[in-house]
């Protein structure tokens, strides 16, 4: 849970539906369904919700770097962010 207010989609409006549409979009497919399945979007989706310009950049960048165009598969994905989880000694 976000320590911030935050929009959820059931009250978004058409722009800030449309950012977080266009940042799925851009999300490699095995992304596309979450782990734990919730009503609402990912927190920390959900945490830029105030800024929707922000929410669709941000993770315009995270989808492009994400793209199945490029070298690494999502095993690397998952190694990279692990180590850099335990670097950091955040817990996910």
């Amino acid at each position: 849970m976000t320590w911030i207010r935050t929009i959820p989609m059931s009250q978004a409006d058409d722009q800030l539906k449309r950012a977080w549409e266009a940042q799925k979009a851009l999300y490699p497919r095995e992304y596309a369904t979450p782990v734990h399945a919730t009503e609402e979007e990912a927190q920390i989706v959900a945490s830029h919700s105030l800024i929707p310009e922000a929410l669709e950049h941000a993770f315009s960048t995270f989808g492009a770097l994400m793209s199945p165009d490029l070298p690494l598969t999502r095993r690397h994905h998952e190694m990279i962010a692990t180590m850099v989880s335990v670097t950091n000694r955040c817990v996910y």
